[in-house]
């Protein structure tokens, strides 16, 4: 009888499927609000823009497909541990980014996993994460000062003595208004030393990513 049930059932249903899309649809506006509107016009990371877009579609479809496992909090719980300490091989993911990353997990896990929620409770939701970001954004102490690493070759400047000519000299090569200037590792046989530069972005240099290098590279 079970077997014929199954045969007997509507290979689509058209109910199941619109409440998908819906949901799906409703998700992505949001979180489009968020990496387009909010995370995208001040880093200008196509990357990260990428990443964050196809990770929320992977997260609400596991988790929407998945509503019906029984652990629903430690499945969600489960994946706000793995994706929460992604460490990308190719480079280090910033504050910023990970903050940005955490709340699209989160959008899209409360979207796809809250079917018992109408609508409005969530679009209330989603509206305030909006308004938060959105202020936090527009303060104006926040992200004030972008950073930058600089492979430098006149380590006579990097004295406590001299900062005031290692920052001068900075500002005129970088073309750069040089806030601060952190000295990290050191090579006297090539006369070189890592610096991380803090300085204020006016004209915002686009699509020119920051290289997030941490040692000096090593000969080959």
């Amino acid at each position: 009888m079970e077997d014929l049930e199954l045969l007997d059932a509507p290979l689509i249903d058209t109910a199941d499927m619109t409440a998908l899309l819906l949901r799906f649809l409703f998700n992505t506006v949001f979180v489009m609000i968020i990496i387009a509107g909010l995370y995208y016009p001040k880093s200008r990371r196509r990357e990260y823009f990428f990443t964050f877009a196809l990770i929320s579609v992977s997260i609400f479809f596991l988790i929407y497909l998945l509503g019906s496992v029984k652990i629903k909090v430690g499945f969600a719980l489960g994946l706000f541990a793995i994706f929460g300490i992604i460490r990308y091989r190719t480079e280090s993911m910033s504050v910023r980014e990970m903050t940005y990353l955490f709340v699209i997990i989160a959008l899209s896990v409360i979207n796809a996993l809250a079917v018992s929620l109408s609508f409005g409770e969530l679009t209330l939701t989603n509206l305030i994460f909006i308004a938060i970001i959105f202020f936090c954004e527009r303060l104006p102490f926040a992200n004030s000062y972008e950073e930058k690493y600089v492979i430098y070759d006149r380590i006579d400047l990097i004295t406590p003595e001299k900062r005031d000519e290692l920052i001068a000299d900075l500002r005129q090569r970088l073309g750069l208004e040089i806030a601060n200037v952190q000295i990290g590792a050191v090579d006297f046989l090539r006369d070189t030393a890592m610096l991380k530069v803090y300085y204020r972005d006016k004209k915002r240099f686009g699509d020119n990513i920051v290289n997030k290098m941490l040692k000096l590279p090593k000969e080959e």
